[in-house]
């Protein structure tokens, strides 16, 4: 088994204490020193930020090493992306986490100025830089949360749901954030100053974060605001609580009666107290794989992703084969429903999002199970192709940095044809495929339809996919195949 280290080195810290000291350290650490990969057109020179001219940079906060958790919150300070309200949201937060032993960091974004990439770019940065430097900090680079307020929520929420795997967080903290861009329903400010004058409905709705939610894949959110908030409707967070509700993302939404907005650390708000253990609370029940954990991803079609199963994301055989397997490993879904191997089929799997992250996910592991939906005539009159459509999806796999392990999975016995489903084409035609490429490329494979050859009980009424009993049958064999390597 392969395992991914974070490694790295870092010019510019501005050391106050000592990392090695069991005094909590304080220190700034400045980025994109070998120059900027982007520009708002005012930024390049000295910070001024009376002028809204901010030099991308983060301050680290490191608790008492005696306290060290392992877990960071990297904080984006709101201002409506035209300044930075970096103290109340920002720096005053670090007694608050580094007490509780938890490293924190304030970014300092460049802002837009009608640029929507400067800030992102700034983001997803400072989120590279704190998983390098991982080992350095004593920090789990599996357990990086975002913490955002207002527009700062925004980014946050963007970097969430769109951003690289490599820079995406594994939790969200939003404070009465703005998420959508949607016209009448948003903080036009933050629009003018994020997308410029007079943005267009698309530019909108591909910055409105609530699109752009993807089951198993948006990490965890606690949404924190007031019901009388009359500078960002309250709307944005009802917007995104329901569509990560909808996606089976959890999600914790808290409703102050009173407090208006951009309220942050500021001990006068009435419900500061309650917003602290609220906070507290839901952090505590966070849990993280290892540090140095094996990652797994499992690719494949709506019978990875968990279709028909009640909560897919506690019950899908990928959640249950991370229970299974323990904290040494990390298992992600990148299952999309009815997709094919096939690149001429109806959905092909390599043309969705789900397979470049997978990539980006660097995996150790994977096990790839397709080839129900390529027994679709539709789909199955492109068989010729299957064989060196798959070849490809292996080959890049292959030559990931991470070199993974690959495990081809057998399709499920399809126990009826709905859906146009054709277990006789699966058996004759995709299976002995698999088996050649597997032999070819000396790869395992794991023998899902046998196991549910003769077990109806194991599926949902379509015959097709498996129940939630099937789906631990399924994380069952996986498991077994892993640990026989």
């Amino acid at each position: 088994m392969k395992r991914r280290f974070w490694t790295g080195l870092l010019g510019g810290l501005l050391m106050v204490w000592p990392v090695g000291m069991c005094a909590q350290a304080r220190f700034d650490v400045k980025l994109w020193e070998q120059g900027l990969p982007d520009s708002n057109g005012r930024d390049g020179g000295p910070e001024n930020r009376a002028e809204g001219i901010y030099s991308p940079e983060m301050r680290v906060f490191l608790p008492d090493s005696s306290k060290m958790t392992g877990r960071m919150v990297l904080a984006f300070p709101g201002g409506g992306y035209e300044f930075l309200s970096l103290d109340h949201e920002g720096y005053d937060w670090a007694s608050f986490f580094n007490g509780q032993g938890i490293a924190y960091a304030v970014l300092k974004y460049r802002l837009p100025y009608g640029h929507p990439g400067v800030p992102a770019s700034d983001a997803q940065e400072a989120m590279r830089v704190i998983r390098r430097h991982a080992g350095e900090w004593r920090v789990n680079p599996y357990d990086v949360g975002v913490m955002g307020f207002s527009a700062g929520g925004h980014l946050a929420s963007t970097l969430a749901t769109q951003a690289p795997f490599d820079a995406r967080p594994d939790f969200q903290i939003l404070f009465y954030p703005v998420i959508t861009m949607g016209r009448g329903e948003t903080h036009e400010g933050s629009v003018r100053a994020l997308l410029g004058g007079e943005p267009s409905d698309e530019s909108r709705l591909r910055h409105s974060n609530e699109r752009h939610v993807r089951r198993h894949l948006t990490p965890p959110v606690i949404l924190l605001l007031s019901a009388d908030d009359l500078g960002v409707p309250v709307s944005n967070s009802i917007r995104y609580f329901t569509a990560l509700s909808q996606a089976e993302v959890p999600v914790a939404l808290h409703v102050y009666p009173d407090g208006g907005h951009g309220w942050g650390f500021n001990p006068s708000f009435a419900h500061h107290g309650q917003m602290l253990s609220d906070l507290a609370e839901w952090l505590e029940g966070l849990k993280a794989p290892d540090k140095d954990a094996v990652r797994v991803a499992c690719v494949g079609n709506s019978i990875t992703d968990g279709y028909g199963i009640a909560l897919s994301e506690t019950n899908g055989y990928p959640a249950v084969l991370g229970r299974k397997l323990g904290d040494g490993y990390v298992v992600k879904n990148f299952g999309v429903s009815g997709h094919t191997m096939l690149k001429k089929g109806d959905c092909p799997y390599m043309a969705n999002d789900a397979y470049r992250l997978s990539k980006e996910f660097n995996p150790d592991i994977v096990v790839i199970k397709l080839g129900t939906n390529d027994s679709k005539p539709q789909n199955w009159k492109y068989k010729d192709e299957f064989m060196q459509d798959a070849q490809q999806m292996i080959d890049e796999y292959k030559a990931l940095p991470s070199r993974p392990d690959i495990y081809l999975a057998y399709p499920v016995k399809a126990m009826t044809s709905s859906f146009d489903i054709s277990d006789s084409v699966i058996v004759n035609g995709v299976i002995p495929m698999l088996r050649r490429l597997a032999e070819k490329n000396g790869l395992k494979v794991i023998d899902l339809h046998s196991v549910f050859d003769g077990h109806r009980e194991w599926f949902i009424p379509d015959g097709i996919h498996p129940n939630a009993q099937g789906a631990a049958v399924m994380a069952e064999e996986v498991r077994k195949a892993l640990a026989g390597s």
